[in-house]
C-alpha cells in the first residue's frame, strides 16, 4: 500500500513509519482474550524499561490524550488533608493548575516567567513553609517553549521535604533520555503518538508501585480516571478496567520494537540532528527563538513572528501543509510564536527538504528574506 508521507513538526502526533500504520491492520479480536492481554503485559514492562525502571515500578494504561495522565495523577495521588505545589513555567504545568482547581485540590500554583528556569531556591524555600505539600509536579520539557526544567533538583527538593515527585514527561519520553532513579522521579508520564512514535488514543503512567498501592486510601476524586483502580484491575485481569484502543495497542507494540532496535543513545543522536538542524534553517533566514539555546531540551525551537507587514502565519502554514510539511502556532500568550519539533520518524534531511519549501512559503507570500525585527 502506497502511503504519502507527511513530515509533521507539530509537537505531537508525530510522524510515524508505514510499518507502524500498517500494524493496525489486524484481524479482529475481543480485547479480553488471553492473547491481548499478553500483549498489554509487553507493553507496561517496556513502557518501564525505557525510563529505566526496575520490578519497584509499573506501567497502567489509560484511554486518551496526554492530559488524561495529568489528571489521573493529580486526583490519585493526593493523600486527605495535604496539598500539591506546582512549578509552574509554562502552559502544560499551567494546566495542571488548573486540573487541580477543577477538583478542588489543595494547591500551590509556583509561577515564573515562561522564558526561564524555575528558581529553586524559592522551590525549596515554598515546600520548608508548607510542610502539608504532599505532591510536587512540574513538566520536563515545556512544550510550548521548549525550555528544559531542572527535574533532578527539583525532584530532590521533593524528596527531602517528603513529598512524591510527578513529572509530565509526554514531550520528552522515548526522545531525551530518562532514568527514573537519577532523576528522583516517582511518576512521569506519556502517549503513544509522541515519543514513541505510533498512534493516538493510548496513554500510560510509569510509577512506584508502593505509591500507587498506598493511594487505595486516598480519597477518590474519579471513577474513570483513578490510578489504583485501574492498576488493579491490570494486576488482577492483565486488562484494561474498560475498553481499550485496540488497533493503537497493535501500532504501539509495534512502535516499541523499532524503538528498541534503534536504541536510546541512536534515537536521542537522531532528533538531536532534527533539533541542530531546526536551528541551522531558522539562523539562515534570521529567525529569533524564545528560550536561550542552553536552557532548551532539544526537541522544540519556539520562533518568534518577523516584525513583517506581510508575516501570515496561516499563510505560510497552509502553503507548507499542502506540500507535506505540518508547522505549529506557537502557545505563548504573550509573545505571537511558532514552534518546530524535532519528535518522530524524520531526520536531518527531512528538515533540510522542509526548509526549502518554508524558504519559498515565505517568499510566496511577501515576506522579507532573512526576516526582519525592530530590536
Amino acid at each position: 500500500m502506497k502511503i504519502k508521507r507527511n513530515i509533521l513538526l507539530n509537537p505531537g502526533p508525530s510522524t510515524t513509519t508505514d510499518s507502524v500504520k500498517m500494524a493496525q491492520v489486524v484481524p479482529d479480536i475481543c480485547p479480553r482474550e488471553k492473547e491481548f492481554a499478553g500483549m498489554m503485559k509487553g507493553l507496561r514492562e517496556d513502557f518501564v524499561k525505557i525510563v529505566h525502571g526496575k520490578e519497584d515500578y509499573t506501567a497502567v494504561l489509560f484511554c486518551g490524550s496526554g492530559t488524561i495522565n495529568m489528571d489521573i495523577c493529580l486526583n490519585s495521588l493526593l493523600p486527605a488533608n495535604k496539598k500539591i505545589l506546582v512549578v509552574n513555567n509554562g502552559a502544560y504545568s499551567t494546566r495542571a493548575a488548573e486540573i487541580c482547581e477543577y477538583y478542588g485540590l489543595p494547591f500551590i500554583d509556583l509561577k515564573f516567567p515562561i522564558d526561564e528556569l524555575p528558581d529553586l531556591g524559592v522551590v525549596e524555600k515554598t515546600l520548608k513553609e508548607n510542610p502539608d505539600i504532599a505532591l510536587v509536579y512540574t513538566t520536563h520539557n515545556e512544550t510550548g517553549t521548549g525550555i528544559l526544567n531542572p527535574i533532578k533538583e527539583i525532584g530532590a527538593l521533593a524528596h527531602e521535604h517528603n513529598a512524591i515527585f510527578v513529572v509530565d514527561t509526554t514531550s520528552s519520553y522515548a526522545m531525551r533520555p530518562i532514568n527514573v532513579y537519577e532523576d528522583n522521579i516517582d511518576f512521569c508520564m506519556a502517549s503513544a503518538q509522541k515519543g514513541i512514535m505510533a498512534m493516538t488514543g493510548l496513554s500510560f503512567i510509569v510509577g512506584k508501585k508502593s505509591i500507587i498501592e498506598e493511594s487505595k486510601n486516598y480519597p477518590k476524586r474519579s471513577y474513570y480516571c483513578n490510578l489504583y483502580l485501574q492498576y488493579e484491575f491490570f494486576e488482577k485481569t492483565g486488562e484494561m478496567h474498560f475498553t481499550p484502543p485496540v488497533q493503537t495497542i497493535y501500532a504501539t507494540r509495534q512502535a516499541l520494537d523499532e524503538y528498541f532496535k534503534e536504541g536510546e543513545a541512536k534515537k536521542w543522536a537522531r532528533h538531536t540532528r532534527v533539533f541542530e538542524a531546526i536551528h541551522k534553517g531558522l539562523a539562515e533566514l534570521g529567525f529569533k527563538n524564545v528560550i536561550k539555546r542552553e536552557w532548551q531540551t532539544g526537541l522544540v525551537v519556539s520562533a518568534i513572528y518577523p516584525d513583517d507587514p506581510n508575516w501570515d502565519f496561516e499563510k505560510v502554514h497552509d502553503y507548507c501543509y499542502e506540500r507535506g510539511f505540518t508547522i505549529y502556532p506557537g502557545k505563548i500568550s504573550t509573545t505571537n510564536t511558532f514552534r518546530l519539533c524535532a519528535l518522530g520518524a524524520i531526520d536531518e534531511k527531512d528538515i533540510q527538504d522542509f526548509f526549502k519549501v518554508f524558504k519559498k512559503a515565505l517568499e510566496h507570500t511577501g515576506v522579507t528574506v532573512p526576516v526582519i525585527y525592530k530590536d
